[in-house]
C-alpha cells in the first residue's frame, strides 16, 4: 500500500512540475519574448527563410496581441489570442505603450486573419506614403538610395514549406544563381536597411495612403515579394495596421536553417547566429 501511495505522489508531483513549466513559459512568452520562425522570403535579405529569433515584447507595451495564440491542429485545439485576450483590448491603448520607432522590424497581427506578419515599420500615424517608379517617397520626399550591387541565392526550393525564389534574371533552373538587384534605403530618421527589387510591377507605382492615426503602415525588404500594407486586406495584403495589433520588435537573429528542418544540422548558416537585425 505504501509503495502505491509512493507511486501516486510521484505522479502528482510529475504533473504539478509539467503544469508549473507550462504556467512559466506561458507568463515568459507572454509578457518578454516569443519565439519566431521566419516562412517566407517577403524579408530577404534582412531576414531569410529560415532564421529563428525571438520577438521584444517589452518594445512597445502590451495588448491583447501579446497573448499568444495556442494552434495545435493534430488535436483541434485553435485559440486565438483575440478570444483568449479580447477582454484587454482599451480605447486608451496600449499598457505601458511606447511608440515604435520608423524602421523598425516588427512582428504584428493582421488585423483580418490574426496571423503572425514581419514586415519594417515604415508609415507613422499621419504619414502619406507612396512608391513612384519603385521609390518609396513620404510625406512627399523620396528617400536615399544607393546602389549595393547584388543578392544570390542558390534557385531551389527552400524551407519547410519548399518556397522557390523569385529572381531578377529568371526564369532560372534547378541550382542556378538566381539574382536580385540590391540598394540600400535611408529613411528619414537614418535608419539603413537592404531592400531588394525584382522587376517592375504594380506594386512599384501606387497612389498615396495617408496612414491614419493609431494606425502604422508596413512594407516588406523585398519589395516585389512581400504582400504588406501597400495592398489591401481583401487583395491578400495587410492594409493598414492598428496600434494595437502590434506584437514586438525583432532584435536578433538567434539561429538560421537553409534547410527543411532544423535537424538538419549540415543546413545550419553559422554566420546568422546572433546576428543583430537592422
Amino acid at each position: 500500500m505504501a509503495s502505491k501511495t509512493k507511486q501516486g505522489s510521484a505522479f502528482v508531483e510529475t504533473v504539478k512540475t509539467i503544469v508549473y513549466a507550462l504556467l512559466i513559459a506561458g507568463v515568459f512568452r507572454t509578457l518578454f519574448f516569443q519565439p519566431f520562425w521566419i516562412p517566407s522570403g517577403s524579408m530577404k535579405d534582412t531576414l531569410l527563410i529560415g532564421d529563428f529569433l525571438f520577438v521584444n515584447k517589452m518594445a512597445y507595451g502590451y495588448s491583447y496581441a501579446s497573448c499568444p495564440s495556442i494552434r495545435i491542429p493534430a488535436i483541434g485545439i485553435n485559440l486565438d489570442a483575440e478570444k483568449l485576450c479580447g477582454f484587454l483590448k482599451r480605447d486608451e491603448g496600449r499598457f505601458l505603450g511606447r511608440e515604435p520607432e520608423r524602421g523598425d522590424v516588427v512582428v504584428f497581427r493582421h488585423p483580418v486573419t490574426g496571423a503572425d506578419f514581419i514586415k519594417r515599420l515604415i508609415g507613422l500615424p499621419g504619414d502619406r506614403i507612396q512608391m513612384i517608379n519603385g521609390v518609396l517617397n513620404i510625406n512627399g520626399t523620396p528617400v536615399k538610395l544607393e546602389d549595393a550591387g547584388y543578392f544570390e541565392e542558390i534557385s531551389e526550393p527552400q524551407g519547410p514549406q519548399g518556397y522557390r525564389p523569385r529572381c531578377e534574371n529568371g526564369p532560372v533552373g534547378e541550382g542556378g544563381s538566381c539574382l536580385k538587384s540590391r540598394k540600400i534605403e535611408t529613411l528619414p530618421n537614418g535608419v539603413s536597411h537592404d531592400i531588394l527589387n525584382i522587376g517592375d510591377q504594380a506594386s512599384d507605382h501606387t497612389g498615396v495612403y495617408t496612414v491614419p492615426e493609431g494606425y502604422y503602415f508596413f512594407m516588406g525588404d523585398n519589395r516585389d515579394n512581400s504582400a504588406d500594407s501597400r495592398l489591401p486586406q481583401a487583395a491578400g495584403g495587410v492594409g493598414f495596421v492598428p496600434a494595437e495589433n502590434l506584437v514586438g520588435r525583432a532584435d536578433r537573429i538567434m539561429f538560421s536553417s537553409a534547410g527543411r528542418s532544423m535537424l538538419f544540422f549540415w543546413t545550419w548558416r553559422g554566420d546568422r547566429f546572433f546576428k543583430a537585425i537592422k
